[in-house]
């Protein structure tokens, strides 16, 4: 039998994207019980509403959508209220501006079915960018060897029922996905080939702001969680591979260089920024 799967949502302010994120779970070919939990956090907007409208076409799958109010925005919270709705089985941690491949969570549900712990992600493909700064940045990014072979996390993750019981409720960090994904040796994670789109900020200071950001949570995990960071597993290129991927696309390796010397010159400014 297939295991259930909650889908939680944290979403805060995501009016312009809740739809298209909805609407790309309806399209899946997933055939099993599934469940779907937005968690409208601290909104200014009508994400609430726009998700709600969403439900006569999930009931009409035999899906259940629920959305959920909290006035206090923060995703952390947004979590670990969304773990307390769900019931059991596989969960699949969603960012509200994602958008899965038809074909995604039928393939992590394939692949977490199973007794032993396991964490699984799709591949990650950067949506379209209009800025020529992030254009390029995406595009080598795209080639590091963490994000072309293994499972980032990057706003969509899913465990089995043995993973989720790795953690309890999520801490107050920055970085709930790297959190997770560090909960789980190499051999237990698992990437389907299957893709979500992931959107980037435009423009070269928001890249800037995010990649500190990304930085610093990745930091605050080593010290607050000195033992997880031994799990990452190939992370950096090596000399050799950053060579040749600097090589293959010089003007994307300049640009990803300049963002990454922009955040060490910068490193102790502690902006808050979101992925886009």
């Amino acid at each position: 039998m297939t295991p259930p799967c909650s889908i939680i949502l944290p979403a805060h302010d995501e009016a312009d994207y809740i739809g298209a994120c909805l609407g790309h779970i309806l399209a899946q070919d997933h055939r099993g019980p599934a469940e779907v939990i937005v968690i409208a956090n601290g909104c200014s907007d009508d994400t609430a509403a726009r998700a709600r409208a969403q439900q006569p076409g999930f009931a009409a799958r035999g899906w259940q959508l629920r959305v959920e109010e909290l006035a206090q925005g923060g995703k952390i919270g947004a979590l670990n209220h969304g773990d307390a709705c769900a019931g059991p089985g596989i969960r699949l941690y969603l960012d509200a501006d994602i958008r899965m491949g038809p074909r995604l969570l039928s393939g992590l549900v394939r692949v977490l079915d199973a007794d032993e712990p396991r964490y699984a992600g799709g591949r990650l493909v950067v949506a379209p960018a209009r800025s020529a700064v992030s254009r390029a940045y995406a595009r080598f990014w795209q080639k590091l060897p963490f994000v072309a072979q293994g499972v980032t996390g990057a706003g969509l993750f899913a465990v089995n029922e043995a993973g989720r019981a790795r953690w309890g409720a999520f801490p107050q960090i920055i970085s709930d996905d790297t959190f997770a994904r560090l909960q789980f040796a190499e051999a237990e994670r698992f990437l389907v080939d299957e893709p979500y789109e992931w959107p980037l900020v435009e423009g070269f200071s928001p890249l800037v702001r995010v990649r500190r950001r990304q930085d610093m949570g990745v930091a605050e995990i080593a010290r607050l969680f000195p033992d997880l960071p031994s799990r990452q597993g190939h992370v950096r290129p090596g000399k050799g591979e950053l060579l040749r991927l600097a090589a293959a696309d010089p003007l994307g390796f300049a640009t990803y260089a300049a963002v990454a010397l922009a955040v060490r010159m910068g490193r102790n400014r502690q902006e808050w920024a979101r992925g886009r």
